[in-house]
């Protein structure tokens, strides 16, 4: 079993596809206006409308924060992300660290509140 994808639920599609793909640098593939996905080597990470979920009634995930979830994201430097970011980032939870495990890692949340996480590994 691989993991394959991690997905956002939101009623706002376009404004995270807009913020990821400024943090990311990436374009998301739009198969649907209610569908987003950035594919990376290692997995796909997702964005999709609350009406992507409406089968599912009141087991359906609800959009916006609910603290339960890190999204993360593996970069080269994460200081000079920061830098790039700075006039993108709203809300920062922790400005580039190292944390005690050694990795450099910054904070901060997405338009619909989730955490993102931009780290990277110390160099062995």
């Amino acid at each position: 079993m691989n993991l394959a994808s991690i997905r956002i639920i939101t009623d706002d599609v376009d404004r995270l596809v807009e913020f990821y793909e400024t943090v990311t640098g990436a374009t998301a593939a739009r198969p649907a206006p209610v569908f987003a996905e950035f594919r990376t080597e290692t997995g796909t990470f997702a964005i999709a409308s609350s009406a992507t979920v409406a089968m599912l009634e009141d087991s359906a995930p609800k959009p916006g924060p609910d603290g339960s979830i890190i999204v993360e994201f593996m970069v080269t430097d994460v200081d000079a992300e920061f830098d790039r970011l700075r006039g993108v980032i709203d809300d920062l939870v922790l400005a580039p660290t190292t944390m005690p495990w050694g990795n450099r890692s910054t904070l901060f949340r997405d338009p619909d509140g989730n955490l993102v996480n931009l780290f990277s590994r110390p160099i062995a």
